[in-house]
């Protein structure tokens, strides 16, 4: 190992967690990823690599997707819906436009709807430019293979991606209209920030109380948020936060975080509510996880 296999590691290092981050929807398996690639790094002899961000991409990759066939046999068994891991992240990702969607709770649960390899093609091509020969190299397909897995998992994502373009400040001012009837507990002021078929995930691995199955519609989902807390009503408190690169609401009970929300919104209404309370889930909400392409 040599300083240049350190420097060019630290270099890149915030895209590589991107990367894996966008592949594997947790920052944790992300984060064991990133050490297996740097275990694979310092064996490379350094003057041989022409484009050492594209060779650690390569890496990154292939053990991101080792690691995703793995998450997945696990996540069969989780408790209840599954969500991604939110990120509390920096100002700079939130101006990225393309960088804030594709990390977006709404576009990463579309992502589980991929096989690996296609999840894998899509992220490097569309999130990051990657060319085909690269991709191709870096999941062991021919680039023609590659461009047709491409053209398959755009084609699907295109078709449940949410398809209208909210501006973060629209995004803003529906939660902070929710964040006020939640607050004081006005099912009315719920009611009309909510899309008639809004739906909510609660995401609780089994540690917290959620719902096992989505909520669907403005009425219930509004009961269930507003009823969720009962008796500790009075000791709730509701911020502002940004996650993933969109705005979103900190949720704590009695000073100690309880979970963070964040939404996606149609026609100028809430119409998808992501609401993470696993406490394995939380660790980085407090502090940025800094993102790039």
């Amino acid at each position: 190992m040599s300083d240049a296999h350190t420097d060019s590691f630290v270099a890149h290092r915030n895209l590589l967690f991107t990367v894996a981050y966008e592949m594997l929807g947790s920052a944790a398996d992300a984060e064991d990823a990133l050490q297996e690639t740097w275990l694979q790094w310092i064996k490379v002899e350094f003057p041989a690599v022409r484009d050492p961000r594209a060779f650690l991409v390569r890496i990154t990759t292939r053990q991101a997707l080792n690691r995703l066939r793995t998450v997945r046999r696990r996540r069969e068994a989780y408790v209840g819906s599954w969500l991604p891991e939110p990120l509390l992240t920096t100002p700079d990702v939130a101006e990225d436009v393309e960088l804030a969607e594709s990390v977006s709770m709404a576009l990463m649960l579309v992502l589980e709807t991929l096989s690996p390899t296609e999840r894998a093609v899509f992220v490097l091509r569309e999130a990051f430019d990657v060319g085909y020969d690269e991709i191709a190299e870096a999941v062991d397909k021919t680039p023609a293979a590659v461009r047709q897995i491409a053209h398959r998992a755009r084609k699907h994502v295109d078709a449940r991606r949410p398809r209208e373009a909210v501006t973060a400040a629209e995004t803003r001012a529906a939660l902070d209209s929710f964040r006020r009837a939640l607050e004081t507990g006005d099912l009315r002021g719920l009611l009309d920030v909510l899309a008639p078929d809004v739906v909510l995930i609660a995401d609780g691995g089994g540690f917290k109380q959620a719902m096992p199955r989505p909520v669907v519609s403005a009425d219930r989902v509004a009961r269930f948020m507003r009823g969720g807390y009962g008796r500790d009503a009075h000791r709730l408190t509701v911020g502002p936060t940004t996650i993933n690169g969109s705005p979103a609401l900190v949720i704590s009970l009695g000073g100690e975080l309880d979970g963070v929300l964040t939404a996606h919104l149609d026609g100028g209404r809430i119409a998808a509510l992501y609401y993470v309370r696993n406490p394995q889930k939380l660790s980085r909400v407090e502090s940025p996880t800094p993102l790039s392409r």
